[in-house]
Formats: C-alpha cells, structure tokens, sequence
C-alpha cells in the first residue's frame, strides 16, 4: 500500500521539547484539547484520533472508556454494536505494555478468533480511510492508565514523529486529567460535536445560527443540544451550559 503518511511530516514545522509542554498546559477546556489534537491530527496526516482510558477486561464498549474523539460517531457506534472491543488487537497490547505501537488492518484480519461481523467493520474503516492505527500508551500523575490512538492511511511512522507524537500523548493525557477529573467519577463523555454546539450557545447563538456555522441543519443541532442536556444532568440548555463550564468542557 502506498506510504501517504510519511511525505511531509519528517519536515513539520512544530516546536520542540518544553515547547509542546507550554502549549498544551496553556489549553484550558476539553474543547481546547479536541481543536488542538485535530489540529495534531491533520499535521501528521492521520484521519480520526480517540483518547481513552484502557478498557477493562469485562468491558464491551469502547465509548465508555473514551475521553475525547472526533472519530465518526458511525464508526464508535457500530464498534460498539458489534462489541468489537472483545475481540480487539490494540486494547490487548494496550494492557500488555507501556511502548507505543501500531496495528494494520491485515494484522487484523489476519488473526483467527474474530467474529463474522467483524469483516463489516473492516469494510466501514477502510470506506473511511483508516488503515492502520498508531497506539501511544499513557499514564496521569495518579497511575491512571490510557492511550492516544491515531488512526489514518498504512504507513511507517517515521522514528522522529513516533518520538514528537509520544510526548504530545503523554502531554495532552495529563492536562486532560488537570483539567477534566470530574469524567474519571461522572462517566460523562461528550462528543466533539456536543462541546462545539454547547460552546456556540454559550456565546448567545441560536439553534439555527449554530446549525449554519457547523453547516449542520437546526434539528440535527438541536438533537445534539437536548441530548447533551441530558447527559449533564441539567434541566434545560442554560444549565447545561453552565454545567459544562464548571467541567471544564468549555470555557
């Protein structure tokens, strides 16, 4: 399959060192750490990332364990469906070492055990250009233990970008733990989409000012919206609002 990663990111223009500790420590929300981790994304030529605690062994769904993303939510949802999480390759090496490491769809379609459905869902990553999934192990100041996957075209990740990528993980694992604790206890995950909309009604827009700056239509936004409000426990989208700035999901 032909490298489409590697061209251009031996020659990204990011900071170094301590740089990339500055910047991410300066991020203030979840939704700070979503734009800046697409942003990470896009440079490094990958498609989706997912930031999640490691699943535990009697888990079947990765939503659960999903701090942030921007993966499609068709893809999570039919993961979940199917209950792919049991028969994953990356969440098994996940609990079984600490070094990054990256796992292609053939090496997954390659090893026995895996149930029919799972050629469907192989079928749906490669229509989405995802071939290959790059896994970086990381751990919060108190032990917890996580991983920033990135997931995009089969290729080798250079060395020097395997190196920048691992230390923008372990970064960015910690500020969300600084930042947004409360969804270690709560349980609560939003998605990008449900931060975005809440961010623009926090700024005073209306259903249909928000649907035409997403370029959404105003019953999928409002859809977002009330189902947010449910998920914060709050009575109507003001208090949901305020709710998620005391969460740190928005500033």
């Amino acid at each position: 399959m032909q490298d489409t990663m590697t061209a251009g990111i031996t020659d990204v223009d990011l900071p170094r060192g301590g740089d990339f500790a500055s910047e991410i420590a300066a991020l203030e929300t979840q939704f700070d750490i979503i734009r800046y981790m697409r942003r990470i994304t896009q440079i490094f030529s990958f498609k989706t990332f997912l930031i999640c605690s490691i699943p535990a062994i009697d888990m079947d769904r990765l939503s659960a364990a999903t701090v942030i993303s921007n993966m499609p939510a068709e893809l999570l949802n039919k993961y979940d469906s199917l209950s792919m999480l049991r028969f994953s390759t990356g969440v098994r090496r996940l609990r079984e070492t600490t070094m990054p490491f990256q796992v292609t769809l053939d090496d997954w379609e390659q090893e026995s055990g895996k149930p029919a459905s799972a050629a469907e869902y192989i079928a749906m990553l490669r229509e989405n250009g995802i071939f290959q999934a790059n896994y970086f192990p990381v751990h919060d100041a108190e032990g917890g233990r996580g991983a920033v996957i990135l997931m995009g075209p089969e290729a080798d990740l250079p060395m020097t970008a395997a190196m920048e990528l691992q230390m923008i993980a372990i970064h960015v694992y910690n500020r969300l733990a600084e930042i947004g604790s409360v969804w270690k206890n709560s349980g609560t995950t939003l998605s990008e989409r449900e931060i975005q909309c809440l961010s623009w009604t926090a700024a005073g827009k209306t259903s249909a000012e928000i649907a035409g700056i997403l370029g959404l239509s105003e019953h999928t936004v409002n859809h977002y919206l009330n189902h947010v409000t449910k998920k914060l426990d709050a009575v109507n989208r003001t208090q949901a609002v305020v709710k998620a700035m005391k969460k740190g999901y928005i500033s």
